[in-house]
């Protein structure tokens, strides 16, 4: 089948759902333009911070949509892309949409309390201990993964026979360790600018895309040739000061800045579909038992972002919902913003698809470097 009907397909599936569901949920809800947000009523500077809609949109799809609409969505294409097809699209509008917007709505009527919170009020202190619990052991599992893989993404080195030495993607990987240095360090700059001068719409963006370019610029230029163990101290250096440091000051910013890229990348694989409109080379469907294990419940575990994720809702209801300026944004940055995490997945599960072989056979290599290449 050709990939680029897939993606038309998914495309008007998700529009469609945003258009008449997600308006739905939202007039249901009671959704009201007028009534003042946590963001106004509580505004700290800090935590609670008024926003623009769009801007809020960035941090939430920048923050759930990572690694994993893409590496879930190529590594379940075992069981072939129809089931993946499928659970990403019904998952994505009746599942995930649905629970990040809750989440983003019950927490901006309640305040703008996190997910804790609203478990002690409506469940009880023993229902927010335990969710507390589970918070702490399942970020701590989250971000041991992450570190790891983005250490080892930028790691100059490997070992060869017992001896260690520069990869032959060195300089590669330490440009793209400094870029993403660089990108934290513009994103402050932006983010002391926009409290100074509180730019808006078009220069707003203007200015997110040049610091996007310096970035690029100085990161190409000026590589850091470290190994994996030196990459990992860095990034939880990054990890404890994105914790404490005020929303308008890096994460904001760093993530109005990263859904440039992020557009750019789904633009960049939609646009390839589109010139080269390559065969989904997967096999529609293959068994419900594969080297993964059985689909029930290996295919929902495997593509959790970009159908349905938990962690979404600490993002919804711990970040986003302390800096809606007004609800009517509610719509697009929590339904919204899943929708498109959605199509990211069904785009990642087609690049996989026209990477295969004719006869296939997955491309080999990691799912990250089947979609960077």
């Amino acid at each position: 089948m050709n990939t680029l009907v897939i993606v038309l397909l998914a495309a008007v599936v998700l529009f469609a759902a945003y258009v008449l569901y997600g308006r739905w949920l939202a007039k249901k809800w009671g959704i009201d333009p007028a009534a003042k947000t946590p963001a106004v009523r509580k505004n700290d500077g800090k935590d609670y911070v008024p926003t623009n809609g769009w801007t809020v949109f960035s941090h939430q799809f920048s923050s759930i949509a990572g690694a994993g609409p893409v590496t879930g969505a190529i590594q379940a294409a075992a069981f072939g892309w129809v089931p993946v097809l499928l659970w990403v699209l019904i998952g994505g509008i009746f599942f995930g949409a649905v629970t990040d917007f809750g989440a983003l709505y019950a927490s901006v009527k309640n305040e703008g309390k996190s997910m804790g919170m609203l478990i002690e009020k409506y469940i009880g202190k023993l229902g927010r201990k335990l969710f507390l619990l589970f918070c702490w052991l399942f970020c701590g599992i989250v971000i041991a993964a992450f570190a790891d893989m983005v250490a080892g993404t930028f790691n100059a080195y490997t070992v060869v026979d017992g001896v260690t030495q520069l990869a032959e993607a060195a300089q590669t990987n330490g440009a793209a360790g400094m870029v993403s240095i660089m990108f934290m360090v513009f994103a402050v700059v932006f983010g002391l600018v926009q409290k100074k001068w509180n730019l808006s719409g078009w220069k707003e963006a203007v200015l997110g895309v040049l610091f996007i370019a310096a970035s690029f610029a100085v990161g190409m230029n000026c590589p850091l040739i470290y190994g994996k163990s030196t990459w990992s101290y860095i990034t939880f250096v990054y990890i404890f000061f994105a914790a404490v440091l005020p929303m308008w000051l890096l994460k904001q910013p760093r993530d109005y800045m990263t859904t440039f890229m992020f557009i750019g990348m789904i633009a960049g694989a939609a646009v390839g579909l589109l010139v080269a409109h390559p065969t989904m080379n997967l096999p529609a469907f293959t068994s419900f038992n594969t080297s993964l294990g059985s689909m029930f419940p290996i295919l929902f575990v495997t593509v959790a972002c970009g159908a349905v994720s938990g962690f979404h809702s600490l993002v919804s209801s711990g970040t986003s919902s302390k800096t809606v300026e007004n609800e009517k944004d509610m719509l697009k940055v929590g339904y919204g913003a899943m929708v498109l995490e959605s199509l990211l997945a069904v785009l990642a599960l087609c690049v996989a698809g026209a990477a295969a072989a004719a006869d296939g056979t997955p491309a080999a290599g990691t799912p990250f470097q089947i979609f960077s290449r």
